[in-house]
């Protein structure tokens, strides 16, 4: 598989939209998340840093991620488990993507366990990106 190179970074694409706009398009529109929660903007934060090797565009904007659960709070602490595919069954990283979420989202303050499971139904397909990614890689349907 070859590395893809971005078309146009991530900052070209907010200067161009505007700081509220970029925001609204770097939403995948199948991820099931507790919008409402306290915690919710800093686990989005925090796994909008991992990256796909091979794919300049971090894993959120791909589409990867497809579900997030924020337990209820046990001793001041909620557990989170987070339900993640992969761009195809055949990725070098299969094997080290979930801890890297693990890694990004255990240390964030008021948050006791993070389980990472790899799903494949339904399987990824590039109209799961947000449209910020699909512009950063030129991809438009």
């Amino acid at each position: 598989m070859t590395k893809l190179e971005p078309v146009a970074s991530e900052e070209m694409v907010k200067n161009a939209l505007g700081e509220e706009g970029y925001d609204e398009l770097a939403e995948p529109t199948h991820v099931s998340a507790p919008l409402d929660h306290v915690l919710w903007p800093k686990i989005k934060a925090a796994i909008k840093e991992i990256y796909d090797p091979e794919i300049p565009v971090n894993i959120y904007e791909l589409g990867l991620i497809y579900s997030v659960a924020v337990a209820e709070p046990e001793n001041g602490v909620h557990d989170v488990d987070i339900k993640m595919t992969l761009t195809s069954p055949g990725c070098p990283v299969a094997q080290e993507m979930p801890g890297w979420v693990q890694a990004a989202v255990l240390p964030l303050e008021g948050v006791g366990g993070v389980t990472v499971e790899i799903v494949w139904d339904p399987s990824w397909d590039p109209s799961m990106m947000a449209e910020t990614a699909k512009m950063q890689l030129n991809m438009f349907f």
